[in-house]
């Protein structure tokens, strides 16, 4: 089943709603309804609303947001601009309602940007045990690039509950 729904640009009045969504997506018991979680993995917040108007307000970054006929965000997406290649991040759907094509959506309209503007590749990276996340963007044609990240040691991400490093995925847009 696929929800209906429209996606336009974030603004700073968004702020507050995005932090909530990304944090019930990814922390505490609520994000363990839907298949995204990263409650196992971390504790602690994923955002907050200060890190959300900073990537609204900072030029080459946007948050594309996912509302439904009730105006209400229930999902949304980083994307980072840098030349030839555009960062993909927080790609966030409410726990409520994954699994109905919001997150394909977000995906469809951030290579649209991405091609908007250019780019010709998009990367992301991902928890490297979230096998099944590492797997749904598979599907998508994000492919493991062999490149690894560390995990940031900034409490304002989240605190981790055992040792934690991304893995870079890259999809060619053009």
């Amino acid at each position: 089943m696929t929800t209906r729904g429209s996606i336009h640009v974030a603004t700073t009045a968004d702020a507050v709603a995005l932090a909530a969504l990304v944090n019930s997506a990814y922390r505490g018991e609520g994000s363990k309804k839907g298949w995204t979680t990263e409650a196992d993995l971390l504790d602690g917040q994923r955002t907050d609303e200060a890190n959300i108007h900073e990537i609204i307000t900072t030029p080459g970054h946007t948050i594309l947001k996912y509302t439904q006929d009730s105006d209400e965000i229930s999902g949304c997406v980083y994307l980072q601009s840098k030349g030839s290649n555009v960062y993909l991040g927080m790609l966030t759907v409410s726990p409520a309602l994954q699994g109905q094509g919001i997150g394909k959506a977000l995906i469809a309209a951030s290579e649209a940007h991405a091609r908007s503007i250019g780019a010709k590749s998009i990367t992301m990276t991902v928890i490297s045990v979230r096998a099944e996340l590492i797997a749904w963007y598979g599907r998508h044609g994000y492919l493991a690039t062999g490149a690894t990240e560390p995990f940031p040691e900034d409490p304002r991400f989240g605190l981790p509950k055992q040792a934690l490093h991304f893995i870079v995925l890259e999809k060619m847009i053009q």
